[in-house]
């Protein structure tokens, strides 16, 4: 399975499952990203870190770790 991480630029996602314990796992469910959620890839920065995201009609921005622990299709 691929992380939000590896998915490119303008392309869409859906949320299989989070991966990450406690605090992590926590802010990523606070932003309103769950399991069969829709992401859409705005921009990415150039060295990885954030990713810009667009969730539920909300802009969002998300760490590196943060994307590593989305699991995607």
């Amino acid at each position: 399975m691929k992380t939000l991480k590896d998915v490119a630029v303008g392309d869409k996602a859906i949320v299989k499952r989070l991966n990450g314990e406690g605090a992590l796992k926590r802010r990523i469910m606070d932003m309103g990203v769950t399991k069969g959620v829709e992401i859409f890839v705005r921009r990415v920065a150039p060295l990885g870190d954030p990713i810009e995201v667009t969730v539920r009609g909300y802009e969002l921005s998300l760490r590196k770790a943060e994307a590593e622990s989305i699991l995607v299709e």
